[in-house]
């Protein structure tokens, strides 16, 4: 499992970006990178580009090592179709993305940590592998000691976001199933990505 290096906030900011559209994000008050160069614009290059589009990816997921993230890239044009909406599939399929998906907790950093603590059941057979890879209708519960919990609480109750329409969750039950693998305009990303720029950089 990769290591939480930075804070979330923090990585909002080193992108420039509200990543996952939250209202705390420190960039809903200062739109500018940190430290004392972080108001300084120049046009990116290419390779700028790419880098930028493979770190918001990276990033969004709950900051994927660089080695678990080109394993996912490697898979991706391993199989047929489109690299780039490969690639997507593979991170919405991770079990930690599910559970966020889900809405049963507020971020995805919430949904890697109750995942590797036991408490998310797959078909029955508890999971503890956030990168774990969700098939097609396959059902998720959480356990029922988490009813209370304050994360599931302000997850289920939170009106930030709604739950696509490719997983299904019955948040009384804290019960849900993964119906397909979305396309990437299914995806309810908070600020646009770009995969098609992350094969780019990888095929360079």
């Amino acid at each position: 499992m990769s290591k939480r290096l930075s804070a979330k906030h923090k990585i909002d900011r080193r992108l420039g970006v509200n990543l996952w559209g939250r209202p705390k994000s420190p960039l809903n008050r200062r739109n500018y990178g940190p430290g004392q160069h972080g108001q300084r614009r120049k046009k990116p290059t290419d390779f700028g580009t790419q880098l930028m589009a493979k770190q918001k990816l990276k990033g969004y997921y709950g900051n994927i090592g660089e080695k678990q993230f080109r394993r996912y890239y490697a898979e991706a044009v391993r199989r047929r179709g489109d690299t780039g909406e490969n690639l997507i599939q593979l991170l919405e399929r991770r079990l930690d993305a599910v559970v966020y998906r889900m809405k049963f907790v507020p971020t995805v950093f919430s949904a890697r940590q109750i995942v590797s603590h036991g408490h998310v059941r797959v078909n029955g057979r508890r999971v503890t592998v956030p990168s774990y890879q969700v098939r097609d209708g396959d059902e998720i519960v959480l356990a029922e000691k988490l009813k209370d919990n304050p994360l599931v609480l302000n997850g289920t109750q939170s009106g930030e976001r709604d739950v696509p329409d490719y997983v299904e969750a019955d948040h009384d039950r804290l019960r849900g199933r993964y119906i397909r693998a979305p396309e990437l305009a299914d995806v309810p990303y908070a600020v646009p990505m770009e995969p098609n720029l992350v094969i780019e950089f990888y095929s360079r």
